[in-house]
């Protein structure tokens, strides 16, 4: 009998847990098809898997969010609208998303019903609830929209925490509601307690951080939720130091070297920020995997702004154009115009200076970028071309 059993355990299959693993691995090294892949097996070899079911719908999500062009911490800092024009994602991943994020909400469910002190139960249902309220407010840009699910998401991961408080990666999705109410007007923080949403930002983000320090299959998307939070709590050498923890965990990852880029120079470091671009180009160039929607005007916009911060007009000027003649989105060619604008006013070029300053004007209000469009005012005013 034992070198039966022997033969058996050489031969069997990766194991459920294994091939979710894995799966996760190429995911965040944006290897899409081949995450879903090994997803779609985890689910062959345990069809009652919400977890499975669960991350093959987060993958397409990435997937689309990665088609959209919705990829640096930058796309998320901005201010949350009720309505926000998108481009429709591809209709057979719309349907496939629907059909894991429903079945892994059905097999949560069910195990709810059968045992409600069953911890993880809560958490799975929790978790997907969590997935679709973010599909729905970032994919299909219907903010109100996602309340429903996000209450939902909210108050599963909540009972998660009261029956087992050890399950720290119950606390994220918790820790973002916190933290995000915390951000809003007081009347809007009025109405989300009313919908049933608790305020707190120290505490949402002590969640998260727990969250992200907790080994899961939700580690790392705490630790990118971190990136977005201490970006806009102006701690970029925190975000720094994420960014290289991911970039060490996923090094086929190209968009971290983006990330990188961007953050420095929001720390105001153009020199670490041209050097974390320039390295992430050396890579790009080997990289012959898809592009997002796009990434070209990003690198060339953040090299180009690296490079006008340093006092390098000609060279940024030079990357600056380029981004204006490659398809992006629109509030990345209207920073691309304020970087022009910037170096104009410098080179004592009014008039030039004020065409840049429209341009950018218009293209950032019309992506919601409230903090170009600001900035453009401020310089517009200084020149007499203010609108």
């Amino acid at each position: 009998m034992l070198p039966v059993l022997l033969l058996a355990a050489v031969t069997a299959g990766p194991s459920n847990v294994e091939l979710r693993h894995r799966g996760l691995d190429y995911g965040y090294n944006l290897d899409y098809t081949e995450a879903l892949a090994l997803f779609q097996q985890a689910i062959a070899a345990d069809a009652t898997d919400a977890t499975a079911h669960r991350l093959s719908a987060a993958a397409l999500w990435m997937m689309v969010l990665f088609q959209q062009g919705n990829v640096t911490a930058e796309d998320y800092l901005g201010q949350a609208h009720e309505k926000v024009a998108r481009t429709p994602a591809p209709p057979e991943i719309v349907a496939a998303f629907n059909a894991h994020i429903d079945r892994a909400i059905e097999l949560a469910e069910q195990r709810v019903r059968a045992n409600p002190g069953d911890a993880d139960a809560h958490f799975q249902l929790g978790a997907a609830s969590g997935i679709r309220a973010s599909f729905i407010g970032t994919v299909e840009g219907r903010v109100l929209g996602a309340l429903g699910p996000g209450r939902r998401a909210y108050k599963e991961q909540a009972r998660c925490l009261e029956l087992d408080p050890r399950r720290k990666d119950a606390g994220l999705i918790v820790g973002l509601y916190r933290y995000g109410v915390s951000q809003l007007s007081a009347p809007a923080r009025l109405l989300a307690h009313i919908a049933g949403f608790a305020g707190g930002r120290a505490e949402g983000l002590h969640l998260v951080e727990e969250a992200a320090a907790y080994p899961s299959d939700i580690q790392t998307n705490a630790l990118f939720s971190l990136i977005i939070i201490y970006n806009r709590e102006g701690r970029h050498a925190d975000a720094l130091r994420v960014i290289r923890q991911l970039q060490t965990k996923y090094p086929r990852n190209r968009l971290l070297a983006l990330e990188a880029g961007s953050t420095a120079l929001r720390a105001g470091r153009p020199a670490d920020a041209l050097q974390a671009i320039d390295d992430g180009l050396v890579s790009a160039v080997h990289d012959s995997r898809p592009r997002a929607y796009g990434e070209e005007a990003r690198w060339q916009y953040y090299r180009g702004a690296a490079l006008r911060a340093l006092g390098r007009d000609r060279e940024a000027a030079d990357e600056l154009n380029r981004v204006l003649a490659v398809e992006a989105r629109q509030w990345v060619h209207g920073r691309a115009h304020l970087e022009l604008g910037r170096i104009a006013v410098r080179q004592k070029q009014p008039g030039v200076a004020v065409r840049e300053l429209r341009a950018a004007q218009r293209d950032c209000r019309a992506d919601r970028d409230p903090d170009c469009a600001v900035e453009t005012k401020k310089l517009l005013g200084s020149l007499g071309g203010d609108q």
